[in-house]
């Protein structure tokens, strides 16, 4: 009965720190620009960023990478 209370308290905490989690958008190249100051609460958060600036774009253009990270 304990090691079920050990491993709740344990999910707990681990939920919680997810909870806490950034994310950030990162140049493939380490340059910094407006998008990689941004910070977001969630990963879908930054994708849908990444998706709106990277339809703003035209497929002719130059396109930076970006990747997605964790804090």
């Amino acid at each position: 009965m304990q090691n079920k209370s050990c491993e709740a308290a344990q999910f707990t905490v681990n939920k919680h720190g997810a909870d806490n989690l950034l994310f950030h958008i990162v140049r493939d190249d380490h340059q910094e620009d407006s998008i990689t100051k941004l910070k977001f609460t969630s990963y879908d958060e930054a994708y849908d960023e990444l998706e709106r600036f990277y339809g703003d774009l035209c497929c002719s253009d130059e396109r930076i990478e970006y990747s997605i990270v964790e804090i």
